[in-house]
């Protein structure tokens, strides 16, 4: 799993890219609570997820719940067809809260 981060005026933007799998979810949870920490507002870019499995989604909800829990912000933007597929399998959309776009086939 990549990360690919850019902070300006509180803002953190950070681009997930590869596997988002429980192989990668210590050092990805290590990565975005230190995001979290340094930005009142995180935007995570999903666009280039390719595979995302309990363990990747799980670290969503926490993250999405820690910000929730410090009065921060946190987005989940442009989500790849992996991760609409796994929102739309777990009903989950609604919890997330942020927009989707789902893609013309």
């Amino acid at each position: 799993m990549d990360i690919d981060t850019q902070q300006h005026d509180g803002l953190c933007q950070a681009t997930l890219a590869g596997e988002f799998t429980i192989y990668a979810a210590a050092d990805a949870k290590a990565r975005l609570t230190a995001l979290l920490d340094a930005c009142a507002e995180v935007e995570l870019d999903l666009s280039a997820v390719s595979e995302i499995d309990t363990a990747g989604f799980q670290l969503l909800l926490l993250i999405k719940r820690e910000a929730q829990r410090l009065g921060k912000t946190v987005r989940f933007v442009a989500h790849s067809r992996t991760t609409l597929e796994l929102i739309d399998l777990y009903n989950m959309a609604a919890q997330l809260g942020d927009p989707l776009v789902i893609p013309a086939p």
